[in-house]
C-alpha cells in the first residue's frame, strides 16, 4: 500500500487509500456485499442510506411503501452496521456508513456502537419528502444550525466525520463549507448537479477539507476536471459498475505515475483553484493572484515570505536563471517555459519531482492560509 500512498497521498482513519475512485451509497443498493464485488477497482465506499433512528426508519418504509424505491430497512439499525462493518473488515476498501439520523443522538448512539474504524456520513442529500419530514437529508441544508450540532455530535465521539450534500440547496454552499469545517467535519461529499467545476472551486477555496465530488463522473476527462478544480477524490453511483471503476481507477494511475501530483489545480490565471498559488509568480503586476490575496488576508510582503519559506532547504530553493530567481515562482510543467526546465535538468529534478515538490508546497500554502491567517470572505 505505501506505493499508493506515494502516488496519491490519501489517508483516511490512518489507513492508506488505494486510489482517488470512491462508491457513493444508494439507499437499498449499496451493502458491504455491493462493495466487496467492486473492491479491486476502489478506494473507499459508503454504504447505505442506513436510517437510524425512529422518524426516519419511518421515512424509509414511507418511501419504499409509496415510491417503490429501494431502502435499508431494519428494526435494529446497530446491529446492521456492525455486521456490514464486519463484512468490509477483509477488503482493502476504507469504510464509510451514510446514515440518516434527526438528532444529534441518534449519531452519537452509533458512533458509541461502532467505533473509529468506519468514516460517518452525515446524509444532508436525500431529497425524499418523507426523509426531509423527519428532519433528514435536505431538511439539513435549509437549517445548517442542526447540520452543525451532528457534526460537532460525531466530533465528539473521536470519528472521522463525512458530511453529503446537494450543492445549490443551501443559501449559500460557501459559507456551509465554512461551518462545517469548523464545526469538525473532515470530508465533504458533494453532488454537485449541474454545477460543474465552477461551484466546486468556490467551495475548495472556503475551507481545507477532503472534497469528494459527485455526479455524473463516469470519464477520466470529467474526473480529471474534478480533481484539477479542487477535488482529492470523486465518487460513483449509478454507474459504478465494475468496467466504469476499473477504468477511472487505471487512468488516475497512469496520469500520477506519469505527472507525479494526480490532482494538480489548474493555474490560477487559468482557472485555478487557492491550491495554485503554489505555481505563481511574484505579486508583481495586475493578475487574478491579486485578488486572490486580497480575499484570503495576505499582503504580498507575507505571500513572498510563505513561497521563498516553504522551499527553503529543498529541491525547489534553486533556480537563479528563473524570472524569479527561485523555482518556488515557476509554474506548472503543462506550461512550457525554458528557464523552468534548464534550471531543473541542471539540478537533476526529473518533471514528475518538481510536480510532487509542488504540490509539498501547496499542501504548506494551504496550512498557512486556513490555519494561520485570520478568516476572512473567499469565494
Amino acid at each position: 500500500m505505501m506505493d499508493a500512498f506515494d502516488r496519491f497521498g490519501l489517508l483516511i482513519n490512518d489507513r492508506v487509500v488505494r486510489t482517488p475512485v470512491a462508491v457513493a451509497s444508494m439507499a437499498g443498493i449499496v451493502d458491504a456485499d455491493y462493495l466487496l464485488a467492486r473492491k479491486d477497482h476502489i478506494g473507499l465506499g459508503f454504504i447505505g442510506g442506513y436510517s437510524i433512528d425512529a422518524p426516519t426508519m419511518e421515512a424509509a418504509k414511507v418511501v419504499a411503501a409509496e415510491d417503490g424505491r429501494k431502502e435499508f430497512i431494519t428494526e435494529d439499525p446497530i446491529a446492521e452496521l456492525k455486521m456490514q462493518a464486519a463484512k468490509m473488515e477483509r477488503s482493502d476498501v476504507v469504510l464509510g456508513i451514510n446514515l440518516r439520523g434527526s438528532s444529534p443522538e441518534s449519531f452519537s448512539r452509533v458512533a458509541q456502537a461502532l467505533g473509529d474504524k468506519v468514516v460517518y456520513e452525515i446524509d444532508a442529500h436525500c431529497r425524499q419528502p418523507a426523509v426531509v419530514a423527519a428532519g433528514c437529508g435536505e431538511f439539513y441544508l435549509k437549517n445548517t444550525g442542526k447540520l452543525v450540532a451532528a457534526v460537532r455530535a460525531l466530533k465528539n465521539e473521536g470519528v472521522t466525520v463525512s458530511v453529503k450534500i446537494r450543492a445549490g440547496v443551501a443559501g449559500d454552499d460557501r459559507a456551509l463549507a465554512e461551518q462545517l469545517w469548523e464545526a469538525g467535519a473532515d470530508i465533504l461529499h458533494i453532488d454537485l448537479m449541474d454545477f460543474g467545476t465552477a461551484k466546486l472551486r468556490q467551495i475548495r477555496n472556503s475551507c481545507p477539507l477532503m472534497i469528494i465530488a459527485n455526479n455524473g463522473i463516469t470519464t477520466f476527462e470529467r474526473m480529471k476536471d474534478m480533481l484539477s478544480h479542487g477535488a482529492d477524490m470523486v465518487s460513483v453511483a449509478r454507474k459504478s459498475d465494475e468496467r466504469t471503476l476499473a477504468g477511472l481507477d487505471a487512468a488516475i494511475t497512469r496520469y500520477a505515475d506519469e505527472e507525479g501530483w494526480y490532482n494538480a489545480p489548474k493555474q490560477l490565471c487559468r482557472g485555478g483553484d487557492i491550491r495554485s498559488l503554489t505555481f505563481c509568480c511574484m505579486p508583481v503586476k495586475e493578475c487574478p493572484l491579486i485578488p486572490m490575496l486580497s480575499r484570503t488576508g495576505i499582503s504580498h510582503d507575507d505571500f513572498v515570505k510563505m513561497k521563498l519559506g516553504g522551499v527553503a532547504d529543498t529541491p525547489l530553493d534553486t533556480g537563479r536563471q528563473t524570472c524569479f530567481g527561485s523555482l518556488a515562482w515557476c509554474c506548472k510543467t503543462s506550461s512550457p517555459c525554458m528557464f523552468r526546465d534548464m534550471t531543473l535538468k541542471q539540478a537533476g529534478i526529473a518533471k514528475k519531482e518538481y510536480m510532487r515538490l509542488k504540490r509539498e508546497l501547496s499542501d504548506t500554502i494551504m496550512a498557512q492560509v486556513f490555519h494561520d491567517v485570520p478568516p476572512v470572505k473567499r469565494s
